[in-house]
């Protein structure tokens, strides 16, 4: 199906025709329809630099052709060990353009988690970023014996190394371009292998409850998304996009890479995660697309900068969001603004919303989605408010991304959306959604019964328990296995209660325990810069992160937020004690997951002695 295009667009979108196409094809037809245009866009030495689709294009075959003169062949995998960059999508394309198998790998893996995914997919050649993640594999190179040539994107340091199974980028790339020149029919020859059903990519899974799996995704499921998330999230070739989360990962890969060749987005990639404020207020996006943590920062800055105002803009703030509030809850319940409403917003707008979006980075976005994780209906609201067209959506690895979104122009706070066209959605007896459709993924390479618990009957089992409405709209309450029944018997979701924990401005994250308990407790993950903003304003003293969470004061300060929450729940709802993580968890530890979720069964097993003492203290 067609996307609608923005009047100012003016070319057509390569994936308006994609029923039964591969990825090569679309790439090339999006090289034909786009040519000379900037594809991506990367920040060097404080200089954004732009690569056009025929400089893509370029390095795209040359990568392509360079693996296959090295001897990869058809359906073999090809390893990518980087951050997010221009050379990570010409690694990723350029392999699957060779009829190959894309396997993306987090830089925060330890050598011994690099290797298993090596293993386990069977790996020919694999892309590092540099000689710290070289130095990985060189760590496990005896035992991962299917690695032939390690291809590293950035030599610094390394000008002097010489290693056998070991070569540059650049040197990949005068490979072949020499094969280019020779056999320029050779590319099209290769681009032509792969079928709709042939395994394009391979995503691992973070592996809360185990080894990660590697969720096989075809061809068709990959151009399935290209072509539908967007009749829902309309994206064209107008569109910038910032890309920062981790391209191994499906959500970033739907946005990052595929929809930009599906629709000629531009897509701009960020220097890393400290820098993503800065780089999002460079960018001025007109699409983002971000996990709950994400939003969460964003309103914990506004609201900790406006509470160090002055009276007056305080005032002038307090006034503008009302505004904005009903005026966004009007639309919210589907009806239009007065006149009187509407001028009342605009001088809103002009006067002080604007200046907020502006210093978040989004004034531009004319749609914003969350997804990958629950979040506030609260902080949705408040984007709204801000007159952000701000959706949430739903999705997972297994479903090649999304499963639903909220239509814009049918927007209901609390759900997640309606399912995407040609797909289905329904809830099982026991409550739990499942979903078919042509995104639908192929199966857990090498675990077949692990394949067979989540595909029954054509349908995926998604793990997650919620409701649909009699229009369509899908409502997820929480994982089904995270469920907390008390020991009084009472089913009580988390997910809910923990949301609006993390709506302050002083939680970053929190993990509700109580199964089997008499009462709820919860474990709370602190803000740094906000706690510590706190505690240099009321003259605490701290020396370091733990010594902060130690502090009587911080610990006042979280009681109060735990307090206000409480209120809005039932009794039987409510926590009744809490502890505070005293380590600074960053995605290089494995309580985090790379969208940046505490992982619940991790957390429940690491801090286990801190859990107990909740309930022996009671």
């Amino acid at each position: 199906m067609a996307i609608a295009l923005s009047e100012s667009s003016t070319v057509p979108t390569a994936a308006n025709d994609a029923a039964g196409s591969t990825v090569p094809q679309l790439f090339a037809r999006a090289l034909t329809t786009w040519s000379g245009r900037t594809a991506l866009r990367e920040k060097t030495k404080g200089i954004w630099r732009s690569v056009t689709w025929q400089e893509y294009g370029e390095h795209v075959r040359w990568v392509g052709l360079g693996l296959a003169a090295l001897g990869l062949k058809p359906g073999e995998r090809v390893a990518i060990l980087a951050n997010n960059g221009v050379e990570w999508v010409e690694a990723d394309i350029g392999a699957i353009g060779a009829g190959g198998v894309s396997v993306g790998i987090y830089v925060t893996s330890v050598a011994r988690q690099v290797a298993y995914i090596v293993n386990d997919a069977a790996a020919r050649f694999i892309f590092v970023e540099d000689e710290e993640q070289l130095d990985k594999m060189l760590e496990v190179r005896a035992d991962t014996p299917s690695i032939e040539k390690i291809i590293v994107f950035d030599m610094e340091g390394l000008r002097e190394f010489r290693d056998p199974q070991v070569l540059s980028f650049a040197e990949l790339l005068a490979l072949g371009r020499e094969q280019d020149t020779k056999h320029p029919e050779r590319w099209a020859q290769l681009n032509a292998i792969p079928r709709p059903d042939d395994l394009a990519v391979l995503i691992y899974t973070s592996g809360t409850t185990g080894p990660p799996k590697g969720a096989m995704i075809s061809h068709r499921n990959i151009v399935y998304q290209m072509t539908h998330v967007t009749d829902a999230y309309p994206v064209n070739d107008t569109d910038n996009h910032l890309s920062f989360l981790p391209a191994c990962h499906v959500f970033e890969r739907l946005f990052g890479v595929w929809l930009s060749i599906g629709h000629g987005m531009v897509v701009n990639f960020a220097e890393d995660g400290e820098t993503v404020p800065e780089n999002l207020r460079e960018v001025q996006p007109t699409i983002f697309a971000a996990v709950p943590r994400v939003w969460e920062k964003f309103y914990s800055s506004i609201t900790l900068a406006v509470r160090d105002a002055s009276a007056l803009q305080r005032w002038a703030y307090k006034l503008a969001l009302a505004v904005a509030y009903r005026a966004a809850d009007a639309e919210l319940a589907g009806k239009q603004p007065n006149v009187g409403l509407r001028l009342a917003r605009w001088v809103a707008y002009w006067t002080v919303l604007r200046t907020v979006r502006q210093m978040i980075g989004i004034d531009r976005c004319r749609t914003c989605l969350s997804s990958a994780a629950p979040i506030s209906p609260e902080l949705l609201r408040w984007f709204r408010a801000l007159g952000i067209n701000m959706v949430e959506g739903y999705g997972m690895t297994e479903a090649t991304g999304g499963i639903t979104i909220n239509p814009f122009d049918r927007y209901r706070l609390g759900s997640v959306g309606k399912a995407l066209p040609e797909s289905e959605v329904r809830v099982s007896r026991d409550g739990e959604i499942l979903v078919r459709g042509p995104h639908i993924f192929m199966g857990y390479l090498n675990k077949p019964d692990r394949t067979a618990e989540a595909l029954k009957d054509g349908w995926l089992h998604t793990g997650d328990v919620g409701s649909i409405d009699a229009d369509g709209y899908v409502k997820i309450t929480d994982r089904l296995k995270d469920i907390i029944i008390t020991a009084g018997g009472k089913n009580i979701t988390p997910s809910e209660i923990e949301n609006e924990l993390k709506f302050s401005p002083y939680i970053s994250d929190a993990v509700v325990i109580g199964d089997g308990r008499k009462f709820l407790s919860c474990l709370v993950m602190i803000d740094a810069d906000n706690v510590a903003r706190f505690a240099q304003d009321n003259a605490i003293p701290f020396t370091n992160y733990a010594s902060l969470t130690q502090a009587p004061e911080v610990v006042a300060l979280i009681q109060r937020e735990i307090d206000a929450v409480n209120k809005k729940f039932a009794r039987v709802e409510s926590i009744r004690s809490f502890r505070l993580i005293d380590r600074l968890l960053t995605p290089e530890d494995e309580e985090l997951t790379p969208t940046l979720k505490l992982k619940r069964a991790f957390v429940n097993k690491r801090y286990g002695d801190l859990i107990e003492s909740m309930y022996r203290a009671a």
